[in-house]
């Protein structure tokens, strides 16, 4: 029997939409995108998802291995996953009959810097 190993999904390019916010004043479409994307993140169940894939060994977790840990519904935990993948924070590949999903560093980082100071 031979074992593959899958490889990590591919990241998207991401952009940070803006300046940090204690630099200049924030743009409508600047806050719109800031707003959607934390909102994403203003849910327990949705920041123990981000946390999960974030400490994934391998990069990449199975939708259906994330079920247990936060202890929702396969259907509940597939909508959180859906939310956080439009705003741009998860990224996800179907292996199968199965959806790999990974945290997009690059995405919260971008968080992180628009609400650092100058």
């Amino acid at each position: 029997m031979v074992i593959r190993e899958l490889p990590v999904l591919t990241q998207p390019e991401v952009q940070a939409c803006c300046a940090p916010l204690g630099a200049e004043v924030l743009g409508e479409k600047d806050a719109a995108t800031l707003a959607h994307q934390f909102a994403a993140l203003a849910d327990p169940v949705r920041l123990r998802i981000v946390s999960l894939l974030a400490t994934a060994e391998g990069g990449a977790v199975c939708a259906c291995d994330l079920v247990e840990p936060v202890g929702k519904s396969q259907p509940t935990v597939s909508h959180h996953l859906k939310v956080l993948g439009q705003a741009g924070l998860v990224t996800s590949e179907k292996r199968g009959r199965n959806v790999w999903y990974a945290v997009v560093p690059a995405a919260l980082e971008a968080l992180r810097t628009a609400l650092s100071p100058r």
